[in-house]
């Protein structure tokens, strides 16, 4: 915990990579990939939110360059990987395997996982699967990707807390179809309308850009506004959230972190105002994971970028190097 009046840590300066490519995990997609840091270092890989809204330089900035060896990957159909926004083969599964593959592929034996939001998704759901891989977990924002976190968001709830915004987010959408706004975007995003479709991306993306700080809608980031961004980010969330994750069954990953992870240690930051993934996923997951801490932030919502977020996710990433660096 940090004292009252303690100063807040803020991200390390920018750095660039040290180097990158591609690999090809499928006959029709390649990853991007990225190393940055002390090449000796303890690894991590940065897992990204969305699904769809690849990696940023933002993400090398949570971690010291000197101990860390980091990782990032932009996911099928985002950020740098080919072919842009494309959902065919791409699932869950085909993420997990990919951040697997970019592991053997840089001779990694074990590393931290980094992730907030959908990236914390994804990052539970390696973990359960290849535990022997994993150092330790930390976590922002948790989304267990359930039928009732997709429903707040994405159908009622949040609307109530910005209702504002939640007018832009429906305005692509004829009234008589509104009882079902997930079929009604999953239509237009895959549809052959290209300016419904850019309609579509735009609402469904800016929705999430106006919501994700405690400052609400004056604070969008620029890129939720860029058409190639919302395109790629709108239309994977919107295939993995109609799908339910591809998980086997509602609340799967939650049984899978309580029954798989009580060995590895973890971190959990999260915000008491967010409102994209709302406290209470992240208290069922602390419940169930024994070996994890979790840090409530006071003034904060969603956004990895808010201070008081920096602040414990950057205390997060020393604690990891001092623990884990010398093993």
């Amino acid at each position: 915990m940090v004292n009252k009046g303690t100063k807040l840590l803020k991200l390390y300066p920018p750095i660039e990579a040290r180097k990158s490519g591609f690999l090809r995990v499928s006959d029709l997609h390649e990853v991007y990939w990225e190393e940055s840091g002390n090449p000796n270092g303890l690894p991590v890989i940065g897992v990204h939110g969305g699904p769809g809204g690849g990696s940023s330089p933002e993400m090398r900035r949570f971690f010291d360059p000197t101990v860390y060896r980091i990782i990032l990957m932009d996911q099928r159909g985002c950020g740098k990987s080919t072919p842009h926004s494309e959902l065919t083969d791409n699932t869950t599964w085909h993420l997990v395997e990919d951040m697997e593959a970019v592991r053997e592929h840089l001779g990694i034996d074990k590393w931290v996982l980094f992730g907030g939001s959908w990236g914390s998704t994804l990052s539970l759901s390696y973990a359960v699967t290849h535990t022997e891989r994993v150092i330790g977990l930390i976590l922002r924002g948790i989304f267990l990707l359930t039928e009732s976190e997709v429903r707040w968001f994405y159908q009622e709830g949040a609307s109530r807390l910005f209702p504002d915004a939640h007018d832009r987010y429906v305005a692509p959408i004829p009234e008589a179809e509104r009882g079902d706004l997930l079929s009604a975007f999953h239509k237009r995003l895959t549809g052959t309308d290209k300016a419904e479709r850019r309609a579509a991306a735009k609402a469904w993306t800016c929705w999430e850009g106006e919501t994700i700080t405690i400052q609400g809608p004056t604070s969008r980031p620029k890129r939720f506004e860029e058409d190639d961004f919302a395109d790629a980010f709108a239309r994977i969330e919107c295939h993995y959230f109609v799908n339910k994750g591809f998980f086997k069954k509602d609340g799967w990953l939650l049984d899978q972190a309580a029954a798989k992870l009580g060995d590895i240690p973890g971190t959990i930051v999260h915000g008491r105002y967010d409102v994209v993934t709302p406290l209470s996923s992240a208290w069922a997951l602390k419940k169930a994971w024994s070996n994890a801490d979790l840090h409530i932030v006071g003034a904060a919502g969603h956004s990895s970028l808010e201070p008081g977020i920096v602040d414990k996710l950057i205390r997060a990433t020393r604690d990891f190097g001092r623990r884990f660096r010398a093993d």
